[in-house]
């Protein structure tokens, strides 16, 4: 017989969330209204690791830097699904390998995609 779940059994994570909400909001304001307000010239500068800041933090950044910032996390992230089915290779047999082959293919024709187009280079 399989066990079906109610909403009281729900409770206890209810309950949980409540408290750690309840928690951050109590420690924000507590931290808030305790804190010292002295507001001077240096405290209200930047604080950048130790380093005089110069110059404008408002410089435009080239765009190839996100761009492979981006491409890195997406190949990233689409290499982790490779961990699943590493795991359960034996289990899945000849159609888990060829569906991995598909991945892989449209990986692979991802890749060149982005080559063709250029989008690594740093020109």
């Amino acid at each position: 017989m399989e066990a079906q779940s109610t909403p009281v059994s729900y409770l206890p994570i209810i309950f949980q969330m409540i408290v750690a909400l309840g928690f951050v909001v109590t420690t924000m304001i507590a931290t808030h209204l305790l804190g010292p307000k002295r507001k001077t010239k240096d405290k209200l500068t930047p604080f950048e690791s130790g380093i005089e800041v110069i110059g404008n933090a408002r410089q435009p950044f080239s765009i190839k830097y996100f761009l492979v910032a981006i491409l890195f996390v997406l190949f990233d992230i689409e290499v982790i699904f490779m961990y699943p089915w590493a795991v359960n290779f034996r289990e899945m047999g000849m159609e888990g390998l060829i569906e991995m082959f598909i991945f892989m293919g449209t990986l692979l024709l991802g890749f060149i995609y982005i080559i063709k187009k250029k989008a690594l280079d740093w020109e």
